[in-house]
């Protein structure tokens, strides 16, 4: 079975993790073996004069190695806890603030327009957004472990100083971050690199004191000259640290450029607008990207949509590929088209500035295949997966449409953590009777935040009522960031009441069981932790595959029969022994659903898009889907990160 280029560049990103830690381990040998060699200089006379590799072995010299390689692993390990706390916690590294949802500021309410209509149309939860305010230059990035625990940060220069497709182009370019698994490996670089720095910061730390000691007590020659020593071993150190900055700034483009390439193409396939992300990087090259105000920038460089940090070398050690190189990429002449709509108003200096003094790169365009046409529905139903970590005109359409049709009191509430709990309430209360209403509302404890708050309520019926089943999940997708803001206590009481609600009734809807997986996945206290490989082939999860292949059989037929039938040809892609010994399951609970899609997270992506076809032969083998279907059908793609958009049914 074909595989998506989502799961493709998935199973990318993990090889690049690999690499990184073989680029990393690789430094840290180099630099250890530069630091002993300065240790073996200055204790020579002492050794005897014996030859570097004979001292290397010596107690001398495994000492230095093992505090070299112990000084190197504890500055990466510090980071890596201090960067555990995710996106939210980069995004405070860096200085950067909250998007208030309820912003006057029209730039701020652009930005949060676009990646909501994105969010919606790809089907991912809206990222958090922050904003540098004091950060003039047109940049972006995006951190985080997890598609749903994403956030995006956003410089003052990007939204003041770009139009809105252009904007859109750089949030596009964003979310291909979020789908294609970037977000994880920067975070994880940034960690790396804190270590193969760490050298370098002591040998600033020991010339600064040399110097400083030197100005206090000069007298006694003693100290002085071990001053002189310390000064000297601070210089050798410091020069051995930009060795470390060197191999860093390597890592960094090694793992970066061809990941900002693909992201620039992925802008272009979602937005089918090449001139917006051009733009975007055409004013780059007139403004600048450099991030001023902050002493991260060099560290989050690779993140970010342009270069962050000014260096020397740049056609080597840049994270991204050149200005001019990156336009042509997009659309062959489109360098020439931006400049000739600027020539009225800049020099012709400033325009060669802007594009770079390089020659058009001889890249063969992403233009051709940038407009994206209607799919069928038989062709949906036959290749689901290729849907996944994608945008169509369709799913774009109904984003627009959708967030057009909501009251503004609604979406206010969306924002805020009250209005958000409140919105996990009436999406299971919605379909009863006033009375049922009551009564379920009734066994939910009298709490200021958590109990039932019938003023909220009054306002977030109405809405889900009137606009109909199309709005749950895209609701639930607005909602995320105010209810990220929950402490772990308050995400577990929220859970323990929307499992109160659930089962008052005794009986379990695909909804409801869609809704209490979907806030156990994003709620959870793993919520922002990267699933790991666990499984490289089907053997291991065909009890999962059982569970839910069944479940999406019956959910989707009218009988029995028919439901067995289509059950068997779903699961035959996977069991090779044959279908009698995977036989359909007359029942499957919750737990085990949960059970079920969690183990199936763990395979391998490129072993995932056959389980989201099989899923997606389930419930359109009769030529339709139903709501209630494509719930079920999001709950799976949901559970197993894989951004599902939204169909139009």
């Amino acid at each position: 079975m074909a595989h998506s280029g989502f799961f493709q560049r998935q199973a990318s990103a993990r090889r690049n993790t690999s690499l990184l830690v073989l680029l990393f381990l690789t430094a840290v040998v180099l630099i250890t073996l530069a630091v002993c060699l300065v240790g073996y200089l200055v204790t020579r006379s002492e050794a005897s004069a014996q030859p570097f590799h004979y001292w290397l072995l010596s107690s001398h010299g495994l000492i230095t190695a093992t505090a070299v390689v112990a000084l190197i692993g504890m500055g990466s390990l510090i980071r890596w806890v201090d960067l555990a706390g995710g996106g939210s916690r980069v995004a405070k590294m860096v200085g950067a603030r909250p998007v208030d949802p309820d912003t006057r500021d029209s730039h701020e309410r652009t930005l949060r327009n676009i990646v909501e209509e994105m969010a919606i149309a790809s089907g991912v939860p809206v990222p958090e957004l922050y904003i540098m305010d004091n950060e003039t230059g047109i940049n972006a990035f995006v951190a985080g472990y997890t598609p749903g625990s994403a956030v995006m940060v956003v410089t003052h220069g990007a939204i003041t100083q770009l139009t809105r497709d252009e904007l859109q182009g750089v949030v596009g370019h964003e979310f291909s971050h979020i789908f294609n698994g970037d977000m994880r490996l920067n975070v994880r670089l940034i960690a790396l690199l804190s270590g193969i720095l760490m050298i370098g910061q002591i040998g600033g730390f020991l010339l600064r004191s040399s110097f400083y000691s030197a100005g206090r007590t000069t007298a006694r020659n003693r100290d002085g000259r071990a001053q002189a020593a310390m000064g000297i071993l601070g210089v050798a150190l410091f020069v051995i640290g930009y060795v470390g900055v060197f191999f860093g700034r390597l890592i960094q483009a090694a793992v970066s450029r061809q990941r900002e390439t693909l992201a620039d193409a992925s802008s272009v396939q979602f937005t089918r607008n090449p001139d917006g992300i051009g733009g975007a990087l055409f004013k780059i090259g007139l403004k600048g990207s450099y991030l001023d105000t902050t002493g991260h920038a060099n560290d989050m460089n690779h993140m970010c949509f342009g270069e962050a940090a000014r260096m020397k070398f740049s056609s080597l050690l840049a994270s991204h590929p050149p200005i001019e190189q990156r336009i042509n990429a997009i659309q062959p002449g489109l360098v020439a088209r931006l400049k000739s709509r600027l020539r009225d108003t800049e020099t012709g200096a400033v325009l060669r500035t802007a594009a770079g003094e390089g020659r058009p790169s001889a890249v063969s365009g992403f233009a051709s295949g940038a407009v994206a046409k209607p799919v069928p529905e038989t062709v949906i139903a036959q290749k689901l997966s290729t849907r996944v970590g994608t945008t169509s005109p369709e799913g774009e359409g109904f984003a627009i449409k959708l967030l057009q049709r909501l009251p503004s009191t609604f979406r206010g509430l969306l924002y805020t953590r009250a209005g958000a709990i409140q919105l996990c309430y009436a999406l299971l209360i919605s379909d009863l009777t006033k009375q049922q209403q009551a009564k379920c509302l009734k066994l939910l404890p009298d709490h200021s935040l958590f109990g039932a708050q019938t003023d909220l309520l009054g306002k977030l019926l109405p809405a889900l009522e009137s606009i109909g089943e199309a709005v749950r999940f895209p609701a639930l997708e607005l909602a995320m960031p105010a209810l990220r803001k929950l402490d772990p206590d308050e995400r577990a009481e929220l859970r323990q009441n929307v499992r109160m609600l659930v089962n008052a009734d005794n009986r379990v809807t695909l909804f409801e069981l869609a809704l209490t997986s979907f806030l156990s996945r994003h709620l959870g206290a793993d919520a922002e932790r990267a699933v790991p490989v666990r499984y490289r082939s089907y053997k291991a999860v065909m009890p999962a595959l059982q569970r839910l292949l069944s479940l999406l059989a019956r959910a989707g037929a009218t009988n029995g029969q028919e439901a067995e039938g289509v059950y068997h040809e779903a699961i035959a892609g996977f069991a090779n022994t044959g279908n009698r010994h995977q036989p359909i399951l007359a029942k499957v609970t919750m737990r085990q659903l949960q059970e079920a899609l969690k183990a199936l997270n763990g395979l391998s992506p490129l072993l995932k898009p056959a389980v989201i076809d099989a899923c997606g032969h389930c419930i359109t083998y009769d030529g339709r889907i139903e709501p209630k279907e494509y719930e079920l059908m999001r709950l799976v793609a949901d559970q197993l990160d894989c951004p599902m958009p939204p169909m139009v049914v």
